[in-house]
């Protein structure tokens, strides 16, 4: 009996038809990337200049850019984890600017745009 509910466990954790998250509020992403709003507020100088450097070097690390239209966004790794999250409304042009880095084999990127690129040259070198 013992082993019979251990199979079944094992059956349960391992079957692809269990229900799934219902994805019709999020932006699903399950490719290597880096998410921007659609209509970023720019109004300080600075912020835009720190979020096009940022832009120009992940796309020379072949992320590509992807505008997303809805706040509620759902990362899916290659292990089949997934990660939800839901983007505040942007308070000021720092957090309209908001760059988030995604690549299926690790946990999602927060760019701090006052940091540079040496956290996303980081995120990439990390196994």
């Amino acid at each position: 009996m013992r082993y019979f509910l251990l199979t079944l466990a094992v059956l349960t954790a391992c079957n692809p038809t269990r229900e799934k998250t219902d994805t019709a509020n999020y932006d699903v992403i399950s490719e290597k990337c880096f998410v921007m709003r659609e209509h970023p507020i720019v109004t300080d100088s600075l912020v835009n200049a720190s979020r096009e450097l940022l832009v120009q070097y992940l796309k020379e690390q072949q992320f590509p850019v992807r505008y997303i239209k809805k706040d509620s966004l759902m990362f899916r790794r290659q292990n089949g984890l997934q990660v939800d999250l839901v983007l505040p409304t942007p308070q000021d042009a720092w957090e309209s600017n908001t760059i988030i880095v995604f690549d299926p084999a690790k946990n999602p990127l927060f760019v701090n745009l006052h940091k540079g690129t040496a956290q996303v040259e980081q995120y990439i070198r990390e196994k």
